[in-house]
């Protein structure tokens, strides 16, 4: 399995977003207009917003291609349907639940089977969740100084509207499907439907 060695921050700079996104708690010092001094060309910007949509994911360029073509057969527009599909990813719903600090770690508990979906373990990230699903910490996780210490330190953390979260019993559920609207960063996701149409 390939995996993303890249400092966090640094790519955060690149492309333009808050680490708070990927859920780091620290500021870059240097100037974030840095960047902006070049003229960007028309696919510059597309490759930017999709390589910044892949880093906050933690995807890599197949299984990104992929949630793409998805979304394409979808009913609806391919970028909404492109965001929905990233936000209801199993790693992303433990993230956004405060059960993980970054989705890298979100995505690594995930793959040591902490999780639970509707009482059944489950342990690939890209499992997607539906409208109905309740998501859970499995018992003997519950009682884990790792998962005490992850609850203390998200416990100032913003759920979104879509999830339902219970942080006494360590549960969500998903009550409609995410939308751009819920989103805590900024993304033109048209720009990736440009640049794969090509």
């Amino acid at each position: 399995m390939a995996v993303n060695r890249e400092p966090i921050l640094k790519r955060c700079k690149a492309l333009g977003i808050s680490p708070m996104v990927m859920g780091v708690a620290k500021e870059t010092k240097r100037d974030p207009n840095a960047n902006k001094r070049r003229k960007v060309s028309e696919y510059g910007l597309q490759l930017k917003e999709k390589q910044k949509l892949k880093f906050i994911y933690g995807m890599l360029e197949k299984p990104f291609y992929h949630y793409f073509e998805l979304a394409q057969k979808m009913e609806g527009q391919a970028g909404a349907n492109l965001i929905t599909l990233l936000e209801s990813r199993l790693d992303n719903i433990a993230f956004r639940m405060g059960m993980a600090m970054t989705r890298r770690e979100a995505r690594q508990l995930v793959v040591h089977g902490h999780f639970l979906v509707n009482g059944k373990r489950v342990d690939i990230p890209s499992y997607r969740v539906r409208v109905g699903d309740v998501i859970s910490l499995k018992e003997n996780s519950k009682k884990s100084e790792k998962f005490k210490q992850i609850i203390e330190a998200t416990a100032g953390r913003t759920t979104p509207t879509w999830l339902d979260v219970d942080k006494e019993k360590q549960t969500a559920k998903v009550t409609r499907l995410p939308v751009k609207e819920d989103l805590d960063y900024e993304i033109e996701e048209h720009l990736i439907v440009e640049l794969y149409s090509k």
